[in-house]
């Protein structure tokens, strides 16, 4: 057993929270529990209380007087199983050059597939368990990783293996999604409708057989697939019982969140660009939007995520890293915290809570993490010393995490 004792602060305490997603001005409360302990038991928060009542002795005791316990992060949107950065492209964009304009000439996501479908399987592991080991050593403890850089049938698949892989070699909670409409090859850009039916009829079919995906996605946009093929697709999958998620609104407003709330996507992320009908169409549907910040501020995009209208419709939001080569090449959740209440505008309590619970939903694992409570995953995060919750988010590039505890592995 693992005793941490002397507590300054557990956050995240929600003993008897259900399992839906936090919204509205449920979403901007953080329940803490101040000079407490908590026990772990194996692989489970075992007990946690004040410390009036704080258990004798344990197998290992980490006193963390002036520290902060919290849930490890809940990172809901990521690409990590990649070939190669993308740094020329960055540098074209500071150049002037806009992303859909590189996209265009063949670069961005058609650039990392040509790149990850001359990599062996092997190879791709190498880089993305590297990947993984840094996103725990910032505090995550579940993620997301999508497909969506083979964009044929051998690579669609190596992808997905990889993700499998992953799921062995790392304390980290891995769910996979199938994003082979992430774009159109170059080679299908006059006959679009044969590479959807690729997907439907030679990819789908190898992926439920090998059980690689739990959701599929879809790129809902104008360089990318269309309302119509969007449903198409996700219609496909759901056949084979990969329920749907959807990028979509990161450059244009198009009729994505429809497709979004007709076929009960878990989440639509992106969301950079939103109207009032789509927003109220999102309130009365249980989907979750999920954020990704650090894409508009890497692209120096004018539009960032409406997240104040959003939590003020009482729509959850969720926060995620969507660590990628090309838009977003940062694993660091801590960042997304900063960046959600600096840009944002979200508070540190509205942000912590979409980084950790509204993130296990998007992910459907808040019946084993997100928040402290007895019986749930120990995936923890202890701070180093600290004044407060709020200098967290406020210390943007400080690296305040002392130690990272994942499945009761402390690291």
């Amino acid at each position: 057993m693992i005793l941490i004792k002397n507590i300054k602060a557990l956050l995240q305490v929600r003993p008897a929270l259900n399992a839906t997603p936090l919204a509205g001005l449920e979403q901007s409360f953080l329940p803490i529990l101040e000079n407490a302990f908590l026990l772990i038991e194996k692989d489970r928060i075992a007990d946690f209380g004040e410390m009036s009542r704080c258990p004798l002795r344990a197998d290992v005791e980490i006193d963390a007087f002036g520290r902060m316990l919290l849930p490890a992060w809940c990172d809901s949107h990521t690409h990590i199983v990649y070939a190669a950065a993308r740094e020329e492209e960055f540098v074209q964009r500071i150049q002037g050059v806009s992303y859909e304009m590189i996209a265009a000439k063949g670069g961005g996501i058609l650039n990392s597939a040509r790149r990850l479908q001359n990599k062996s399987e092997s190879e791709l592991l190498t880089g993305a368990i590297q990947r993984v080991e840094e996103a725990r050593a910032l505090g995550t403890g579940a993620m997301e990783i999508k497909s969506g850089y083979g964009l044929t049938l051998e690579s669609e698949l190596k992808m997905l293996r990889v993700i499998r892989r992953l799921k062995s070699l790392t304390d980290v909670t891995i769910k996979a999604t199938f994003l082979g409409a992430h774009a159109v090859p170059l080679e299908y850009k006059q006959r679009r409708n044969e590479y959807i039916s690729l997907i439907i009829n030679k990819m789908l079919p190898i992926i439920a057989a090998e059980n690689l995906a739990d959701y599929i996605d879809v790129f809902c946009e104008k360089m990318a697939f269309s309302v119509a093929e969007t449903e198409n697709i996700l219609e496909a999958g759901a056949k084979y019982g990969l329920k749907p998620k959807i990028h979509t609104n990161q450059f244009n407003s198009m009729g994505g969140i429809e497709a979004a709330v007709k076929y009960g996507a878990i989440s639509v992320d992106h969301l950079e660009v939103l109207n009032e009908k789509e927003m109220i169409l999102l309130r009365n549907h249980k989907t979750i939007a999920t954020l990704l910040p650090t894409a508009p501020f890497f692209l120096n995009d004018v539009h960032t995520p409406p997240a104040r209208q959003l939590m003020n419709k009482s729509i959850p939001v969720a926060l995620a890293t969507d660590c990628n080569p090309g838009t977003s090449p940062s694993i660091s959740m801590p960042f997304v915290w900063s960046l959600a209440c600096i840009r944002l505008r979200m508070t540190p309590e509205e942000g912590l809570n979409a980084l950790t619970w509204n993130g296990a939903c998007a992910m459907e694992v808040q019946n084993d993490l997100g928040c402290i409570a007895k019986g749930k995953i120990a995936n923890l995060i202890l701070t180093k010393p600290v004044p407060s919750m709020a200098y967290l988010p406020y210390a943007f590039g400080t690296n305040w995490i002392e130690k990272t505890i994942l499945k009761g592995n402390i690291h």
